[in-house]
């Protein structure tokens, strides 16, 4: 393997030894290590394809080599996603080519796939663990799925749509936050505002003043958006939210924003890459790595659900439709209006309110809930701790087993802001890996945009908001070693660069 070139200790990306150096880590830190690392994993495939056949002689290397990688560049991804600023932006664009082109090439490596196969047929497969032998099992799925098999005629345009398509993927995210930050509506008549809640009007103020702006200041960010349309009895308000969230990054708004050619584009990449591989349709190839067998399996799935489904949703929506009707005075109930009719429904028929259930789940008790099930059911003890973080709304977090040996560590970026994407989603900081030295502790990533504290007050979360915190924690533990235990990531990769790894 090729001998670094540059200090780690200068270069925060090319520190393998502990938890991500966030609070070092600048733009200018990118483009030179992936540089080094891309040079490191292409001599340790250069070594490979030379190899033995066999775990020890050449997944293992590649994997430590593809490891590092993965891991730099993962913290630059995650940064994009969660930190977004136009040096960090530059810098993350410049690169994604380099990266792409990498695990493309390595997709095809018609001499790596080989010894992959030689692995799998000979008497020392057997002897693998379950984990390995998935590996090299997934392994050989995926250099299928990276067009290994191709014709070489057709192997530099395959390459060539999948670089594309990692660039159209981090446009299209990007984009879209562009057009939700450069959208906002400042009130200044208290009396249109009836109806949404205190600490959603104190938040929205404290926007206003930040921008020293007198009034009330409503965003497109979940927090300020959501309320809106579910509490504002003025309903020319929610419709105006409504209608601008819905037309986010199309073209209704700006032209440099709009991603109407870019959603045309990648449908039409991800076909022609499809049929180049020798599938009818992205949707194939996407169910090759997953339980059901076919899009037709899907749909059927799908309709049945749809025909089970429907009478109930059509009673409700009867229900709501006349409710609205008779005692909100809606005539036509629309899209705007969907969420305020149901929350007055609800309140009238069961005397219940999202807003009063939120007094119940501060921050705090939240978590503590969270972590008190999660010890119950898994017999882990969570505790927060201190780490370099990239924000200051940033927390960090251990997972100790029932003999005290630490088993997983996590952060959590709860609050929406400027620079952070929404949706909710976790992904990988460090894999769990068995190594010579013993397991290599994993650490995930959970990001949410949830309202933050205001007012000196904690935040308070709503009853989704507490189910989207559970749904993202479930993801992370399914990498801790209670539920499982991973040999080694994929090779395929190209995906990654613009997708996190549990995103919903």
């Amino acid at each position: 393997m090729a001998e670094s070139t540059l200090n780690p200790s200068c270069n925060p990306l090319l520190d393998f030894s502990g938890l991500p150096r966030f609070a070092e880590l600048r733009p200018e830190h990118v483009s030179p290590a992936v540089d080094e690392l891309l040079a490191q994993a292409r001599a340790a495939v250069a070594v490979a394809e030379s190899a033995a056949p066999s775990w020890e002689a050449f997944v293992s290397p590649l994997e430590d080599a593809h490891e590092r990688l993965g891991r730099a560049w993962g913290q630059v991804s995650h940064l994009h996603g969660v930190l977004d600023t136009p040096p960090l932006r530059e810098a993350y664009n410049a690169s994604l080519p380099k990266i792409s082109q990498f695990w493309t090439e390595l997709g095809q490596n018609l001499k790596l796939f080989a010894k992959y196969r030689d692995l799998k047929t000979s008497p020392a497969y057997a002897g693998l663990t379950a984990a390995r032998r998935r590996a090299v099992d997934n392994a050989l799925r995926d250099f299928k799925l990276s067009g290994a098999e191709l014709d070489a005629a057709k192997k530099p345009r395959f390459a060539a749509i999948q670089e594309e398509l990692a660039k159209l993927g981090a446009k299209f995210s990007e984009n879209l936050l562009d057009a939700t930050n450069d959208w906002a509506l400042v009130v200044e008549d208290e009396k249109g505002l009836a109806g949404i809640p205190t600490d959603v009007l104190q938040a929205a103020r404290e926007a206003a003043q930040k921008g020293g702006r007198k009034g009330w200041k409503f965003t497109l960010h979940m927090p300020s958006y959501f309320p809106v349309l579910q509490y504002a009895g003025d309903r020319a308000l929610r419709e105006t939210l409504y209608r601008a969230s819905a037309t986010r990054a199309s073209e209704f708004g700006k032209p440099e924003w709009d991603n109407t050619a870019l959603i045309t584009r990648i449908l039409s990449l991800r076909r022609e890459a499809a049929r180049l591989l020798g599938y009818a349709s992205h949707a194939d190839v996407s169910l090759v790595p997953k339980m059901a067998q076919s899009p037709a399996e899907v749909l059927s799935f799908l309709r049945d659900l749809a025909r089970r489904a429907r009478p109930f949703a059509e009673k409700d929506a009867a229900e709501l439709r006349t409710f609205a009707r008779d005692e909100l005075g809606i005539a036509e109930l629309q899209s705007w209006d969907v969420a305020f009719a149901s929350e007055k429904l609800r309140a009238k028929r069961y005397s219940f309110s999202d807003q009063e259930l939120k007094q119940y789940f501060p921050e705090e008790r939240a978590l503590t809930g969270l972590f008190r099930v999660v010890e119950s059911i898994f017999g882990l003890k969570i505790a927060e701790t201190e780490a370099p973080t990239w924000h200051e709304d940033v927390r960090f977090w251990e997972a100790r087993d029932r003999d005290g040996a630490r088993v997983g560590q996590f952060y959590t970026d709860l609050y929406a802001r400027d620079t952070k994407r929404g949706g909710a989603w976790m992904d990988d900081a460090i894999g769990r890996r068995r190594k010579a030295a013993g397991i290599q502790t994993p650490v995930a990533y959970l990001n949410c945009n949830f309202s933050r504290p205001v007012g000196g007050k904690p935040a308070l979360f709503s009853h989704d908001d507490v189910i989207t915190l559970f749904h993202e924690s479930g993801h992370g533990l399914r990498r801790s070693p209670s539920t499982r235990g991973r040999e080694t990531r994929r090779h395929r990769r190209v995906v990654r660069c613009a997708e996190p790894l549990a995103a919903c």
